[in-house]
């Protein structure tokens, strides 16, 4: 049996364990520079406020509802997040983080030996005392079975108590009969508007198709949905792989455009990125840099590319990454325009101790251990604290974050004060 372990309201809930006057208020929580609605409680949801919704639109409508509005702080979350992480994992060896606030949990052979409906409850309540945070426990025989019971766990919560468990035809049939089909987890926009179009409303009426249907529609992936919903296991824990990919990029705090101020900037997103790549044991052979200017503002000249180098050989070092990331910004720079955001993109990663060297580059050799000393000092020191000399020393990334509540958790001068 599986079960889905998902944090209600997660963000919202999060502050709210550290203020529990919020307790049946509305609160919304902001995207990076407090641009867009990016989580609501329930009482913000019965109020009307989309996700997505635009802060600068929507800012009367906060202040005529006393709608708590507040910075995303993911130093916060993301501590909180561990936290339950690290109580599920008491619970069963068998777990896969899925996001910041779910989790699944799988439970070989624990039904011969436990009521499950006692031991959901039990982890329920174990992390509403160790963490002050909600959740909804959804279990099932497979993955997208137990979506489908934490969703009708997290609907009826005075009916299930946040608990609901699938362990029977007849509750399986009843549950794909009430769901529809575009909220079945897997099914996007696009597929929903298909089988809409066909009649096919519920997620019983999908599991009814055919499977040639269902493959030619939706490839192999929607025919494995079909047979977990349909109680076929085919969908097993995920082992956690290493990126593939690993990017970083900011919206600039203002609107830059001379040439240094935005080298300063892509350098300091190459060092992030070399710094996971060491974090993780990769190198990466290949560098993609962009760079565009504001497209909301319609009264200036508009202007986006990039552009994307390969490196003489694999390498994590920050000092090769800022030397190709300038090298690509000097191409795709011009002036006279008004930038608003930048990135790094580092791919063509392979781990760091299976490197494919070439004949006539190198790498330098002083730069490993230069960088390894570099990531000592920063994590004793504080992070950023040792720079390369085209970054700012005085500069941080700093994003628009005026309602941002306290770090609690991770910060002693920001510990909640007892009085």
């Amino acid at each position: 049996m599986y079960a889905l372990v998902d944090c209600n309201n997660f963000y919202a809930s999060c502050e709210r364990v550290f203020r529990p006057n919020l307790r049946n208020q509305p609160i919304v929580v902001l995207s990076n520079n407090d641009g867009c609605v990016i989580a609501r409680s329930n009482e913000a949801k019965a109020l009307g406020i989309p996700m997505g919704a635009p802060a600068f639109k929507f800012r009367s409508t906060f202040e005529k509802n006393n709608i708590h509005v507040f910075s995303s702080n993911y130093a916060l979350y993301g501590d909180m997040s561990h936290r339950v992480m690290t109580l599920l994992g008491t619970y069963t060896p068998d777990v896969e983080i899925y996001s910041i606030d779910e989790a699944f949990l799988q439970f070989k052979g624990f039904d011969k030996h436990f009521d499950l409906q006692t031991y959901a409850e039990s982890i329920k309540r174990t992390v509403d005392k160790g963490t002050g945070i909600p959740i909804s426990i959804g279990i099932a025989p497979t993955k997208a079975l137990s979506k489908v019971a934490n969703r009708i766990a997290k609907k009826f919560p005075k009916q299930t108590k946040g608990v609901y468990i699938i362990d029977s035809e007849e509750k399986r049939i009843k549950a794909l009969k009430w769901l529809a089909v575009e909220d079945v987890w897997g099914i996007g926009r696009k597929h929903s508007q298909k089988l809409h179009a066909k009649n096919i409303l519920t997620a019983y009426q999908f599991t009814n198709l055919h499977d040639d249907v269902v493959r030619k529609q939706m490839s192999v992936v929607g025919l494995r949905l079909k047979h977990e919903l349909e109680g076929k296991e085919t969908l097993g824990l995920e082992v956690i792989q290493k990126k593939k990919a690993i990017a970083t990029t900011r919206t600039f705090e203002g609107m830059l455009t001379d040439f240094d101020s935005i080298k300063e900037r892509v350098s300091t997103f190459a060092v992030s990125c070399a710094e996971k790549l060491r974090k993780q044991g990769s190198c990466c052979t290949v560098v993609m840099v962009f760079l565009h200017t504001n497209y909301h503002r319609k009264d200036l000249a508009q202007y986006s590319k990039n552009i994307v180098i390969k490196t003489h050989y694999p390498t994590n070092s920050s000092i090769d990454l800022i030397k190709y990331a300038v090298e690509g910004l000097e191409y795709i720079y011009k002036e006279n325009y008004h930038y608003k955001k930048a990135g790094i993109v580092v791919m063509g990663i392979a781990p760091e101790t299976n490197k494919q060297m070439t004949l006539f580059t190198k790498e330098n050799a002083k730069h490993l251990p230069l960088m390894k000393s570099i990531d000592k000092l920063n994590r004793e020191l504080g992070s950023h604290k040792v720079k390369f000399g085209s970054q700012s020393l005085g500069r941080t990334w700093k994003m628009k974050q005026e309602q941002l509540s306290p770090r609690y958790t991770t910060k002693l001068k920001e510990i909640i004060t007892i009085y």
